[in-house]
């Protein structure tokens, strides 16, 4: 059955988007009609199998370069943005990363530093870079990838990146309160494990097994899964959801 082109007209940038979640959160705008920037860091061939893959499938997109875990990187990143000269409709922060697993008392200013730059900074930076042309079209979508563990802390070794992600969830609603009136949605999307190669770089098989164990859907999420929540949080049926963050766990959290 084709997709309603429901995003006709509109621009997509996705960043993190050449794997995992941010690939089919990029696939699935474009399947609805969105110019989608497509943000990588370094699988550019990632990336640009994931242009052609829209372009096989009829949308148009494009490449955005850009290392999101240094200040200088980010606004590197935004000014190649500028340059291609589309004003962003939809913002899906997604970029993001564990980095490496680092007990407390191991971890480094400077590995601190990176994982809040690349999962909160970033975020925060590229928002605050396209907010003010959705404010001028009164209209305007920010999805922000949270994860899990924002929740509970995470497993050991990630509490710089769980704290990062916690406080993205707490941008979410301040963004969503302060925009909401101005007639920008702002939301966010929680996974939980899925099936991606962060988790074949930053878990072992014993740990997936616990996760799976301990899920009452028995399984690991997919890409597409939560994809698709990202888009129906920028669709009309989503007309209403602000401020929230939607947990996509398989019950592995209940909230």
């Amino acid at each position: 059955m084709p997709k309603p082109m429901e995003f006709q007209g509109l621009t997509t940038l996705v960043t993190g988007a050449s794997r995992g979640i941010g690939a089919q959160t990029a696939l699935a705008m474009a399947s609805r009609g969105a110019f989608t920037l497509i943000h990588y860091a370094k699988n550019k061939d990632g990336a640009a199998l994931v242009l052609k893959k829209i372009r096989e499938g009829g949308g148009e997109g494009a490449l955005v370069e850009g290392d999101l875990s240094t200040s200088p990187g980010i606004h590197e990143f935004l000014n190649l943005v500028h340059e291609i000269g589309r004003p962003i409709d939809i913002l899906v922060n997604n970029a993001g990363s564990l980095v490496k697993r680092s007990c407390f008392l191991e971890i480094d200013e400077a590995l601190w530093n990176r994982v809040i730059t690349l999962n909160l900074t970033s975020a925060f930076l590229v928002a605050q870079a396209v907010l003010p042309g959705m404010l001028e079209r009164h209209r305007g979508f920010i999805v922000n990838i949270s994860s899990v563990a924002a929740r509970f802390g995470g497993g050991i070794g990630a509490i710089a990146y769980s704290s990062a992600k916690a406080a993205l969830s707490a941008l979410t609603k301040g963004m969503a309160r302060e925009f909401a009136p101005h007639g920008i949605r702002i939301n966010a999307v929680a996974p939980g494990s899925v099936d991606t190669d962060y988790h074949r770089a930053f878990s072992t098989p014993s740990m997936l097994r616990a996760t799976v164990a301990a899920t009452p859907m028995g399984r690991l999420g997919t890409p597409p899964e939560i994809a698709e929540v990202v888009v129906f949080l920028c669709s009309e049926a989503g007309n209403f959801i602000q401020g929230q963050t939607i947990e996509v766990n398989g019950g592995f959290l209940m909230v």
